[in-house]
């Protein structure tokens, strides 16, 4: 018989990416993106692990394959309403950094390319970026206004987002937007592979967003967004557990995105 008991995990991403725009049609723009720096630290109870591209320890895997990530760039198409159309290279990058580490197993490289997409792959970078750039109205709007916006997060947790924003404030040098966010799973019977377990997400939740765009440009000058999903994760049978099990979750995330 199993025990249930409580564990806390905190897990902090940090990182900087650099943007030049290189094309500017009607529609959208064209972008150059390349990561400065990437940090992760993870608390367990029994100890806290950090990784982080700008340590110098040969012994440190993972701490080496975010510091190679810093020498590449890749391209981004992003329309003028915010939406992100095209990541292009970032899940080949993983795989070709991956082959430079020939001390490292294959199927060890297949376990840390997977978290790698989750964290920092194509569609989570789309989804992340879309958090603070997919948050236009397709019309002219005043203060006080209000739309909604659909858009989805593919962050560890492939999640549907319906968002009510709101033109809040019109400072001297930003504007002030507002969201109001509902969250759930986008797929709930949808197995993913991690850590060689296969498992699926039943969440919902909600998210708050504050963020100031600048007046002239339409850039993100600053964005601070508070999740909450609550729910069940079941881990798949498998040889070694031959019936499902059903792990309930919490999750809160904070998150901020500057321009500094």
């Amino acid at each position: 018989m199993l025990m249930e008991k409580k564990i806390n995990i905190v897990m902090t991403y940090k990182g900087t990416a650099l943007y030049l725009v290189k094309a500017v049609s009607h529609k959208d723009y064209e972008m150059e993106v390349k990561f400065d720096n990437l940090s992760m630290v993870i608390q367990l109870p029994q100890g806290t692990m950090e990784f982080s591209s700008n340590k110098n320890d040969k012994q440190d895997i993972l701490s080496m394959l975010l510091a190679e990530i810093k020498n590449y760039t890749f391209p981004v198409r992003m329309t003028k309403d915010g939406k992100v159309t095209d990541v292009k290279n970032i899940d080949m990058l993983f795989e070709s950094i991956l082959n430079k580490f020939q001390q490292i197993p294959e199927n060890q490289k297949a376990q840390i390319k997977a978290q790698l997409l989750k964290a920092f792959g194509a569609k989570a970078f789309k989804g992340n970026m879309e958090m603070v750039t997919a948050i236009y109205p397709d019309k002219p709007v005043n203060k006080g206004d209000s739309w909604v916006i659909n858009t989805k997060l593919e962050s560890g947790i492939s999640a549907n987002v319906t968002t009510t924003y709101k033109y809040s404030e019109n400072s001297s040098d930003y504007n002030l937007i507002v969201g109001n966010s509902k969250l759930e799973t986008a797929d709930k019977n949808a197995y993913v592979k991690l850590n060689g377990m296969q498992m699926k997400y039943d969440l919902t939740g909600n998210m708050i967003s504050e963020i100031k765009v600048d007046k002239m440009s339409g850039w993100i000058i600053e964005a601070k967004i508070k999740q909450d999903y609550h729910g069940d994760v079941y881990l798949k049978e498998n040889p070694q557990m031959p019936d499902e099990m059903k792990i309930p979750m919490i999750l809160k995330n904070d998150i901020t995105f500057s321009n500094k």
